[in-house]
């Protein structure tokens, strides 16, 4: 699955999530739970001044925006190089909107830095 051939989401499913991003993401949000509703995704992480690495996330789908979602991401098909985080919905497809948007300027699926801090617990 690629993230150029993702369908905006149906409008009924978008609209649970709006209320809870404004301007920019919004625009991006149909595109954004589309790729939620799909449950994985397939991308490389770039390390500085070293090559990427691949990975593959997966994650729980559920339609409500509060409810958890586990994410699951393993890295260069490597099972102990497994992380797992667990987020509030609408928060997770927040992060799935920066990767919409990271996708768009670099050709390249991959999660924000801001997503890694919580992935690896950098932030507590």
């Amino acid at each position: 699955m690629s993230i150029e051939t993702l369908q905006p989401a149906n409008p009924r499913d978008v609209n649970v999530y709006a209320p809870y991003y404004q301007g920019r993401k919004r625009n991006a949000l149909p595109l954004a739970i589309s790729l939620y509703q799909k449950g994985s995704l397939e991308g490389s992480r770039k390390i500085e001044g070293g090559e990427s690495i691949p990975f593959v996330a997966s994650w729980s789908v559920s339609s409500l925006p509060a409810d958890l979602t586990r994410c699951r991401m393993q890295f260069d098909g490597n099972a102990e190089l497994s992380y797992e985080v667990t987020l509030a919905n609408f928060e997770f497809v927040d992060f799935l909107i920066d990767v919409i948007f990271y996708f768009k300027s670099n050709r390249i699926a991959d999660f924000s830095q801001g997503f890694y801090r919580k992935l690896l617990r950098l932030d507590e």
